[in-house]
């Protein structure tokens, strides 16, 4: 990876960025764009933990949620039984992720949490899942991330990403993508056809689709299976 890109993201989201996300993540009062992110994610985490749900039971599978942010997915998901490997590049988002856990969960034996980047990630997995995250990574690097991530899943990888259509390009251009003066690292999009080439070379297929999509927030989101 860049090593600009991740100097940037990593300094980010242990300063300024992570008490943004923060409240975004949370419960509290946030402003109307932060309320409309923050609306737009969880019905990303929905919508992956209905897919998830849909499969039958997750008791004992494991998972790695690579960019777990404060564990708006790891949680529900160690809920379900799954056995979860969370990490997140940032060192406090993983702190507040335990934080949170220690209190929501009566036993967190089935969570752990680490704190590294998506290329240091080792380890198989029965599900890879990484949301939001590919956004602040160009395009090479998101191919070398969604490689090795795909290196990882045994049976399925789950990636959101913010699309690169024609509408979507120009929002961005005028600052109406991700707006506001606490805005600090760099939005990427990229080309759902593009996503889909890296997934189907490294042995991958495309189960289920979503699309995430409000005022201030737009993902696309990919299941792809091992057939």
């Amino acid at each position: 990876m860049n090593l600009n890109d991740k100097t940037i993201v990593k300094e980010y989201f242990n300063t300024a960025g992570f008490e943004r996300w923060k409240r975004i993540y949370g419960d509290g009062e946030v402003n109307k764009v932060q309320k409309d992110i923050r609306e737009g994610h969880q019905q990303t985490i929905e919508t992956v933990l209905e897919w998830l749900k849909a499969d039958g039971d997750l008791t004992g599978l494991s998972f790695c949620d690579a960019g777990c942010g404060v564990g708006s997915l790891s949680i529900p998901l160690a809920q379900m039984g799954a056995q979860v490997f969370a990490s997140d590049i940032s060192e406090k988002m993983v702190t507040e992720a335990q934080a949170t856990a220690e209190k929501i969960l009566a036993d967190t034996s089935n969570l752990s949490f680490t704190v590294s980047d998506l290329e240091n990630l080792t380890g198989k997995y029965h599900t890879v899942i990484c949301l939001d995250v590919l956004i602040h990574y160009p395009d090479w690097d998101m191919e070398q991330m969604v490689k090795h991530l795909a290196s990882l899943a045994e049976s399925r990888l789950i990636v959101s990403f913010a699309p690169k259509t024609f509408l979507l390009s120009i929002l961005k251009k005028i600052g109406e993508f991700f707006p506001g003066p606490s805005k600090t690292t760099r939005a990427y999009q990229h080309k759902e056809a593009d996503m889909i080439k890296i997934l189907s070379d490294n042995g991958l297929t495309i189960k289920r689709t979503g699309m995430t999509s409000t005022s201030f927030y737009y993902s696309r989101i990919l299941e792809a299976v091992r057939t």
